[in-house]
């Protein structure tokens, strides 16, 4: 296979297919700007971006829509290939 895989048909209509769905971030919970499009996305913090529950680094599959997940771009850099996320500590306030 030559090329970023990323470029390709079956990615692109995973995004779209993902997309499309308007789903909240998987990581933090929250709304995402869906109708940020286009180059601004790029940059965008509350832009969708695709990330994988189980990173590439880590062995998760591309292409496979039950790793999909749609996430912030923020949200998606800061989990960086970590398998997991720090979870919301309980208040000791009772």
């Amino acid at each position: 296979m030559s090329g970023n895989p990323r470029n390709g048909r079956r990615y692109r209509a995973l995004c779209v297919a993902q997309r499309a769905l308007q789903l909240p971030c998987w990581l933090c919970g929250r709304e995402i700007a869906y109708e940020i499009t286009g180059p601004e996305a790029g940059r965008h913090p509350a832009a969708f971006t695709l990330d994988h529950l189980v990173p590439l680094s880590r062995g998760g599959d591309l292409l496979d829509p039950a790793n999909a997940r749609s996430a912030h771009r923020r949200c998606n850099s800061a989990r960086g290939n970590r398998l997991t996320t720090a979870q919301p500590r309980a208040s000791r306030r009772w």
